[in-house]
């Protein structure tokens, strides 16, 4: 956060801005994710209900018993996990947290290498939104798609996840890469205490049964309303309203959502500051501009050039879906110039777009996995979410979209 901080304010130095025109800028950018950090705190709260009810810990013993000592097993499980967070119940990375601290010892035990459970995590976190259009995948093909007609070249959501299911080849080919050939062999871990362990049944109570359907119908209020944290909100409210957990625990439990999601809300509202302050230096359009006569034409060489563009941007802001809007006004008349068809220009701008969202340091897709595997203290952030995650979707992601272009 302190990074995103300094960057802002030296960007706007170098790009001669006064240091109050600076702050004015970054504090008002900040707002553009204001909704982001509102949902993140809600459904940080939602997940420490999921956990005081014990349903947290029954279906993590009940996975254990799923997977029979296998550790790909676990695997699937937890990025099945991981892509219903992002389609069918919204609420990303908050069940991180919540989900992954009670298997920490079997993983132990399995001696699996959490890289490959950060990037098993990543997969999930990233491939449904990019892919398929609902939840949050509505919202990014929609911003996709509004951003593109807004600066040009008119599509619809339909042809965007028409033209992105390649995108999803090659991030689902990363993964294997990632589990069964980079991080297959077995990693030893210490089995170091860092939560009292409590006993409890395996049977559904019926306060496990409200929490579940108070998760769906957070799902059905985000789909019907288009609003995460009005969703969140409802779903609290039946767990609380049902008395499946106490009311007089409400200000307990929204301290404990603001400690699992409450610094990452931050991270997102700080690179949401950045991203306003590099926008108004006008210097991405600079190097935008700087990188047009390089292309010679050539759509495979403007499609690589835009990909390093958006890798460059998004790692730093952290959010694909704040890039988009950045992005679009640069990109849409490139396209156009050079004679990209619909889905050349759409498999290239979704890809630029999510480019640095698995490996930058202040995306959820890093900060989430990272929070539920470093609760016992070995698991770095950037050495073990940051670098594995970059490394196996980024790669994948530029290679698949240089490909759309050839075939498509």
């Amino acid at each position: 956060m302190l990074a995103l901080l300094v960057s802002a304010v030296v960007a706007g130095k170098v790009a001669g801005m006064h240091s109050a025109q600076i702050m004015d800028v970054f504090i008002s950018g900040m707002g553009q994710n204001s909704e982001t950090a509102l949902s993140y705190i809600l459904l940080g709260t939602f997940a420490a209900a999921m956990a005081h009810t014990g349903l947290a810990d029954v279906l993590a013993k009940r996975i254990s018993l799923m997977i029979k000592n296998n550790k790909f097993i676990l695997l699937l499980i937890l990025t099945l996990l991981a892509c219903a967070s992002q389609n069918l119940i919204p609420v990303h990375i908050a069940f991180i947290p919540v989900i992954i601290p009670p298997l920490i010892g079997l993983m132990n035990k399995l001696k699996l290498d959490r890289r490959a459970v950060a990037c098993a995590l990543c997969f999930g976190l990233v491939t449904p939104y990019i892919v398929f259009p609902a939840g949050f995948g509505l919202i990014f093909q929609r911003l996709l798609a509004d951003n593109m007609s807004a600066n040009g070249l008119a599509v619809s959501v339909d042809d965007v996840w028409k033209s992105v299911w390649i995108l999803g080849v090659g991030l689902f080919v990363g993964l294997l890469w990632s589990v069964f050939i980079s991080y297959r062999k077995p990693r030893e871990y210490e089995n170091i205490p860092f939560r009292e362990e409590k006993r409890r049944s395996l049977r559904f109570t019926g306060s496990h049964y409200i929490t579940l359907f108070a998760a769906i119908a957070t799902l059905g209020v985000q789909l019907l309303t288009k609003s995460l944290p009005l969703g969140a909100l409802i779903g609290l409210t039946i767990i609380f309203g049902t008395r499946a957990i106490n009311p007089e625990k409400m200000d307990t439990l929204i301290n404990e959502g603001i400690g699992l999601m409450g610094y990452v809300a931050f991270v997102m509202l700080v690179a949401a500051g950045f991203a306003g302050v590099l926008k108004a230096t006008g210097s991405i359009e600079v190097l935008v501009n700087g990188l047009i006569p390089f292309m010679m034409g050539s759509q495979l060489l403007a499609a690589a050039l835009m990909l390093l563009i958006g890798l460059f941007i998004t790692i730093g802001i952290g959010t694909s879906f704040g890039t988009i809007p950045i992005l679009a006004v640069l990109f849409v008349p490139v396209f156009i110039n050079l004679g990209f068809n619909p889905m050349q220009a759409i498999a290239v701008f979704a890809a630029a777009a999510a480019l640095g969202d698995a490996g930058s340091p202040a995306s959820g897709t890093t900060l989430g996995p990272t929070a539920g595997l470093d609760v016992d203290g070995q698991h770095q952030h950037i050495k073990d979410t940051c670098i594995p995650t970059f490394l196996h979707y980024n790669i994948a992601l530029i290679l698949f979209a240089l490909l759309a272009v050839y075939i498509f």
